[in-house]
């Protein structure tokens, strides 16, 4: 039997469940405000995996994934401890806001301190009370407004074989060997020794069904790599590919886009992605892939500048490999296709 588990000065014992509300900064208008953390004990010793979402106010897809893991029936008979956050930018969520109200980067605020910014406070909040009794920990977001991202995990695992094995366990059809970035959660994490991966899949302020069932199936993935929960067997294999580097394809000139080409496309090099021009067609110019890849980010947006980004693409020492092992992926997962197992309905 594992020790109580004390967060917000609240305790939870081992075998149980509880949400602790972690109080925040008034609203103005003097409302009470509170950051609700999910917790789920087993009777048993193990790891304690953090799950975060919404850092981001705007990015909501992780919020429906924690709906759907907390509920799912392998979560009750864990060993070791989930910690679930669902909403860490409550201000951001409420006003459907990637920033605060003062119109800070909540992930570039960490580790925070007490007496800072609105942001500073709120990092230092999670930093304080719930970093310290974690061993391991995920942060879900999305891509931007109305750009989206192929789902992918992307941690700083150069050099470190164990957080690799742990990106690749979530089984993401593409891994990022990405550097850390100053001031993020993740970076923080990193630095107090805590492994830390971050799942991108969709886009902001929209639910999308296919990312929403990956990133459930990949965390009960990572739980059943750390010995969490029972070995899962995949109902359909597919291969995580760790990309070399990936690249932005930018317009050439500003105008309306045509793109002929889809997220998670194989492409080669000088391959037409899309065209621009003016409303009448006229003055038209393509937008050619530089390099051979995977696209994994795209504008959803027709309407675009000279020097926007347009696409994000994902070099692989074997592109075909890495097409096949999308392919199997959206195979996987997608509604009308997938094996993957969900009682949930698919979300339209």
């Amino acid at each position: 039997m594992q020790p109580p588990c004390i967060i917000g000065g609240e305790s939870i014992a081992a075998g149980t469940r509880g949400v602790v509300r972690l109080p925040l900064p008034d609203f103005y208008t003097h409302a009470p405000t509170t950051m609700p953390v999910h917790i789920i004990r087993g009777k048993q010793a193990g790891p304690c995996l953090l799950i975060t979402s919404a850092l981001h106010g705007d990015e909501i897809n992780g919020v429906e994934i924690i709906r759907r893991l907390s509920g799912h029936p392998s979560v009750a008979r864990i060993k070791g401890t989930l910690i679930l956050i669902p909403v860490m930018n409550v201000f951001g969520f409420v006003s459907q806001s990637r920033y605060l109200p003062d119109r800070r980067d909540l992930n570039r605020s960490f580790p925070g301190s007490p007496k800072g910014s609105m942001a500073a406070r709120l990092a230092n909040l999670v930093v304080t009370e719930v970093l310290p009794l974690c061993t391991h920990m995920i942060d879900l977001h999305t891509g931007a407004v109305a750009r989206e991202n192929l789902p992918q995990i992307r941690a700083a695992f150069t050099g470190n074989p164990e957080l690799e094995a742990l990106a690749k366990a979530f089984n993401a059809p593409v891994v990022l060997d990405a550097p850390l970035r100053d001031g993020t959660f993740r970076e923080t994490a990193q630095k107090r020794g805590i492994p830390s991966l971050v799942y991108e899949a969709g886009e902001a302020l929209r639910f999308d069904e296919l990312s929403v069932r990956a990133g459930v199936a990949g965390i009960l993935n990572v739980m059943s790599h750390l010995g969490m929960i029972r070995k899962r067997i995949l109902r359909k294999a597919h291969t995580p590919l760790v990309a070399k580097s990936t690249q932005w394809v930018r317009a050439p000139q500003s105008g309306v886009l045509r793109s002929v080409t889809v997220l998670g496309a194989k492409v080669t090099a000088g391959e037409r992605l899309a065209l621009i021009g003016d409303p009448f067609g006229d003055h038209e110019e393509e937008v050619i892939s530089p390099v051979a890849g995977i696209v994994i980010g795209r504008t959803r947006v027709p309407l675009v500048h000279e020097g926007e980004a347009l696409f994000h693409i994902a070099k692989f020492a074997q592109p075909s490999a890495a097409a096949e092992s999308i392919e199997s992926f959206q195979d996987a997962f997608d509604p009308e296709t997938g094996t993957s197992e969900t009682e949930e309905p698919p979300l339209i």
